[in-house]
């Protein structure tokens, strides 16, 4: 798992080669806690064929700001540099892997 923030997250996630599922948190986000473990899980489950990663939204405001990201958890996936799936919440595993599932196949 990646941490993104300003220096980083044009390089690695917009230009990426790969699909990227970026997981928007804060620390202090009990929703994004419960969702941390399922998303640690599927970086695993898709190693090599997706790239996980973080942004703490304390830490990279204006990238939160940039992609209007109101609340957290959020999780974005990105192709070829272009958001293609928004997920907002604590959301079940299953549900997740169904729109990942469109960019990284399994």
């Amino acid at each position: 798992m990646k941490d993104f923030d300003s220096a980083n997250f044009e390089s690695e996630v917009l230009k990426s080669q790969k699909p990227v599922l970026v997981d928007f948190w804060a620390e202090w986000c009990v929703p994004c806690k419960a969702v941390a473990p399922v998303i640690d899980q599927l970086a695993t489950e898709y190693s090599g064929k997706m790239i996980f990663g973080k942004v703490d939204v304390e830490r990279s405001p204006q990238i939160a700001s940039r992609l209007g990201i109101r609340s957290i958890p959020t999780m974005i996936v990105f192709s070829n540099g272009e958001e293609k799936e928004r997920l907002v919440g604590s959301l079940p595993k299953n549900l997740i892997q169904k729109k990942i599932d469109l960019y990284a196949g399994k």
